[in-house]
């Protein structure tokens, strides 16, 4: 129950980035942005690899490695 749980924060934190960055309320290039989509991703990694849905897994931490480098590579 806590990992599905981890999952459904983990997916509202994702899908509430993209759609405040959609609907013109948080800019991509933002720190809270980058920190609702790594926060969100990780999340959904603990729960992915807890039900062996291993494409998902590594969807999700590609997400987390382009929001890293563009946070590196942030102005």
């Amino acid at each position: 129950m806590l990992i599905d749980l981890v999952g459904w924060i983990g997916s509202v934190l994702v899908i509430v980035a993209y759609a405040l960055n959609i609907y013109k309320k948080l800019d991509s290039g933002s720190l809270p942005y980058y920190f609702m989509n790594i926060v969100g991703s990780s999340c959904l990694i603990v729960n992915t690899i807890y039900h062996h849905a291993f494409p998902s897994t590594a969807v999700n931490i590609i997400w987390i490695l382009i929001a890293i480098i563009a946070l590196i590579r942030k102005p």
